[in-house]
């Protein structure tokens, strides 16, 4: 494993300072009984408080649902004024998207996720010719009077310096000005084809024979699919044509994810604010049971949970299922809310499981019978929950990537006010790749996860270039680049890490650091 010398110095966003918001953090919102109680102050029962408390109840609730009655009103999310519009902020400024969305050259299904919320971060990051992109969009309709304040701001990778450079060189070096003809988003077509020919082979012998062995077989063919053709059609990376995208991220459904909540909860949480303990979907989500970060309470059982964590991987798919589920039924992630999800969309989740469910369980079991049915599902199921575990959560959980080692740039990044950190320094800093082309092949890039994080939108096969571009770029800035020689390798420090932070003490928030949001809605 390699690394650079740290140092803290990395450039400021400028964008301008928001006044703070009447608001309780995210975690306070998704995971509320179980993260509070080292965010929130505990409350006593009003008739504890003082005398006659129980008299002044029907009051103080009466002033609670008036506040919260005029903050609905006020709200962008509620109030009828705006919600005639599919609206968005970008640096500052809101948009009307209602006439440009079904005009999107990649597709409605990836400027939905722009809806009802700040796209800065993500509009930047996908777009590999900024300046052009933004005229586009400052043809649109202006919504004057908008309340842009009540919208949770968006990272500007944009006022990245590091991230500037880094994207002139990759299309200097790279696509030699050839991305402007989406030179970027090709190229993964045919190891594309010899997934799914894998994925189609897997999927007849397990119908022909269905069984531990071939459950097994198919259950790394569906983990194949989700690391890479579904992964980067989601993204809008596998091919210049929206409808090819689209299809590809599908199967994300057909091996019993969702194309949508991935989207949500990949793109608009993980993605834009990655190792953020409250905006991360991926960090704060196993908790309890999991402990990924020590600005997280420690439990008793965390000390043990580099131990157990292996018997819970082959369960990760069965939780995908039900989080799918209850994140339908509720229009939201654990991480954030599907503003802009259509009908269409959503009935995706519901055909998509259907189809799921006949491959993997009721025809073998109409075929071969109940118990070698369920013997082959449980195969698929734990078999992709370990591989995927295994190859995408090593590279945010390791020590390089998280904010437990005190005076480290990982940690001082995470550390520094909301508004003042560099959005491609932080994507650096909170990633760790490992391996070399074989693993990007593999993995759909995903193993030279730094890259991946800088550009989602460009296709894998191109990371193994960019990379070295990156990590050219860091050493001239003594930035840590934090690059495993193998799977194994980063696999045994993510084991190391887990142990680690499951006995570290419960690091303290520092004030400015999280981004709130509003009570009404996440971000």
């Amino acid at each position: 494993m390699s690394t650079r010398c740290i140092s803290t110095k990395v450039s400021a966003n400028t964008r301008p300072a928001r006044p703070s918001l009447p608001a309780r953090s995210l975690l306070q919102q998704v995971q509320r009984s179980a993260v509070t109680p080292f965010l929130a102050v505990s409350r006593q029962p009003h008739a504890q408080r003082r005398p006659h408390a129980s008299a002044c109840r029907a009051v103080l609730t009466a002033e609670r649902h008036a506040e919260r009655s005029e903050a609905a009103l006020l709200s962008p999310w509620s109030n009828p004024k705006w919600l005639q519009y599919k609206w968005t902020v970008y640096r500052g400024v809101a948009y009307d998207l209602t006439s440009f969305i079904d005009r999107h050259p990649a597709g409605n299904w990836l400027i939905n996720l722009a809806i009802g919320r700040d796209c800065t971060a993500l509009f930047e990051s996908y777009h590999l010719r900024p300046r052009v992109a933004s005229e586009q969009l400052k043809r649109l309709p202006v919504l004057q009077d908008f309340p842009v304040d009540a919208i949770p701001s968006s990272p500007y990778p944009n006022d990245s310096d590091l991230y500037n450079t880094i994207r002139e060189r990759v299309r200097r070096e790279v696509f030699k000005g050839q991305d402007a003809k989406g030179a970027h988003r090709t190229g993964s077509e045919g190891a594309a084809l010899a997934i799914l020919g894998y994925a189609t082979v897997a999927c007849a012998a397990y119908l022909y024979d269905t069984g531990l062995v071939t459950g097994a077989l198919l259950g790394l063919a569906g983990a194949w699919i989700g690391l890479t053709v579904q992964h980067c059609g989601n993204h809008g990376a596998m091919s210049t044509s929206p409808a090819v995208n689209k299809a590809m991220g599908l199967t994300d459904d057909l091996i019993g994810g969702s194309s949508l909540m991935w989207r949500y909860h990949h793109q608009v949480s993980h993605h834009i604010h990655c190792n953020d303990l409250e905006l991360d979907e991926d960090v704060f989500s196993a908790f309890p049971f999991l402990r990924f970060d020590a600005r997280m309470p420690r439990r008793w059982f965390h000390k043990y949970q580099h131990l157990y964590m292996w018997a819970t991987f082959p369960l990760l798919q069965l939780v995908f299922q039900l989080g799918d589920w209850q994140g339908l039924a509720e229009n939201q992630t654990k991480g954030t809310t599907l503003h802009g999800a259509n009908n269409f969309e959503k009935a995706t989740v519901v055909a998509g499981k259907l189809i799921h469910y006949s491959i993997i369980a009721v025809l073998p079991a109409l075929l071969h019978g109940l118990p070698a049915a369920a013997l082959g599902t449980a195969a698929y199921m734990a078999t992709q929950g370990v591989v995927l575990a295994a190859t995408f959560a090593v590279s945010h959980n390791v020590e390089e990537a998280k904010p437990i080692a005190a005076g480290s740039a990982t940690t001082s990044s995470l550390q520094r006010p909301y508004a003042d950190r560099d959005w491609g320094v932080q994507q650096v800093l909170t990633s760790a790749n490992w391996g070399g082309r074989i693993g990007n092949f593999f993995t759909g890039g995903l193993n030279l996860q730094i890259e991946h994080h800088l550009f989602p939108a460009i296709s894998f096969v191109h990371y193994p270039a960019i990379a070295r571009i990156v990590r050219d770029e860091c050493e001239k800035r003594d930035i840590p680049y934090a690059h495993y020689d193998t799977l194994p390798s980063i696999v045994g420090r993510f084991s190391r890490y887990m142990q680690q932070v499951g006995v570290a003490d419960q690091m303290p928030m520092q004030d400015g650091s999280l981004l709130e949001t509003t009570t009404m809605q996440r971000v």
